[in-house]
This record gives structure tokens, sequence and C-alpha cells, in this order.
């Protein structure tokens, strides 16, 4: 019995070996190196084409002068809003998310898996993602590290991405190929300086704050921005295009 386990294990890791020598050559391979500008050759000129009779219909010139993307959780949408000169915000359209972690309530650690609420800059644009192409998202804002010091949590975590597809994710946002193509190139043809997103557990213009398990006594305050901020843009099929110039306030 002992030999046969011998020789069973011995014929395992003949077979075993030369699969791990191919997989360990296989994941050291260099990877291309992309600059933004070769990923907008490769794919911004179909992702304009998508882009510009959405902004034709709003009424928006391309490229932008400002944009504001709202991701909502609950609904798992990323709705895209822009302005032109005039400095008025406008409903674009909006891409459905492919995969999100977690549920209602804000990021507070590392691990917890959960996405961000709140208002954040786009920090930048990554063209060599893991998950295809990328936006970094400005998590921990100011308001998020207040809060954090105010309850004695560190690690806050970071690396939260809007990026390309993945089976999952956790913390962050994940779009079908198509879908993050055309927010790279927006983003990118705008600029990084005039882009904004808010995270928001659902869009509290329709329906009032949730109230998460474990809610801290800030969560109502940060809720409040989030919904004074939603409050500025126009909702999507409504009478009304148009806003005011102001862009969201708590992006820190």
């Amino acid at each position: 019995m002992l030999a046969w386990l011998r020789t069973s294990i011995f014929a395992l890791l003949a077979v075993a070996a030369p699969l791990a020598a191919v997989w360990f050559a296989m994941s050291n391979i260099p990877r291309e190196k992309h600059e933004v500008a070769d990923r907008l050759s490769q794919f911004g000129a179909e992702a304009r084409t998508r882009l510009l009779p959405q902004f034709l219909r709003a009424g928006v010139a391309y490229p932008p002068m400002k944009v504001v993307l709202v991701g909502l959780k609950e609904e798992r949408r990323l709705q895209i809003y822009a302005a032109a000169h005039d400095g008025k915000l406008r409903y674009i359209a909006d891409r459905p998310f492919l995969a999100a972690a977690g549920g209602p309530g804000p990021k507070l650690r590392s691990g917890d898996r959960q996405v961000p609420e709140g208002v954040y800059r786009i920090r930048y644009l990554n063209p060599n993602s893991a998950a295809y192409v990328s936006l970094m998202i400005g998590y921990p804002n100011d308001f998020d590290r207040a809060r954090a010091k105010e309850d004695g949590r560190t690690n806050l975590g970071g690396d939260i991405v809007i990026h390309g597809p993945t089976p999952g994710t956790a913390g962050c946002i994940a779009l079908s190929e198509q879908a993050v193509e055309d927010i790279f190139t927006l983003v990118a043809d705008s600029g990084v300086g005039n882009a904004r997103i808010i995270l928001a557990p659902r869009d509290l213009r329709v329906r009032g704050a949730p109230e998460p398990d474990k809610a801290k006594p800030w969560f109502k305050a940060l809720y409040t921005t989030i919904s004074e901020d939603l409050g500025k843009l126009p909702y999507p099929g409504g009478s009304g295009s148009s806003v005011g110039s102001a862009m969201p306030s708590a992006a820190r």
C-alpha cells in the first residue's frame, strides 16, 4: 500500500511540475505597456461613435467641459452627465454595472468589499489595468478620513476603480468592455481634472436613504450631501435638461 502511494505521488508530481513551470513562465511574460494615447488610438474612435449621438440628443458639444458620473449601487447603473461651455449639466446616457460587491452603506475599511459612497474625483486613467482599462476613484476623500479618525478606524483601503469585465469585483465597479471604453474615452477627452463621480446607495432623488446595518451617526450627514448633489442634476427622462453649473461639492 505504501509503495503504491509513493508511486502515485511521484506520478502526480511528474505531471504537475511541468504544468506549474508553464504557468509560472506564462505569468511572468512581460505585458505590453500602453499609454492613454495608445488606448485611445485602439478604441477611441469607436467609443466616440457610440457617445456622439447621445451627446447630440442632449444638446451638449463633444468633448464636454465637465463630466459628472453617478454610480447607483442598488440600481446598478452608471449615469453620465456633461456640460458644454454654458456650464449646465445635462443627462447624457447610462451604462449598466457588470458587477459590484457589497450592499448599502459606505466603505469603512480595507477588505469589507463595499463600494464607497460619497463624491470623489477621478484621480487618473490606467491604460494597463489588470481588468483591461480603468479609472481610479479618489477614495478615501477628506470626509472619509475625518470620519475614520472620529471612529478610530485605520486602514481604510483604496485602489477603488471603474474597470473592465471580470468574473467579480471587491469594492470596485466592473463594466462591459464597450462601456468602460466609452467612460475611459469620455474622461480622457474631457480631461481627468474635469471629471467627478457621485457614488450613492440608490437614487436618492426617487427614494429616501437606506438604513444599513450598524449605521453610524455620521451616515445621515453623508446621505444629505449625496442627496443635495444628486438634486443638482436633472432626472433622466424628466422635464428640464439642465441645472446650475456647480460641480458636486464634496469631492476633495
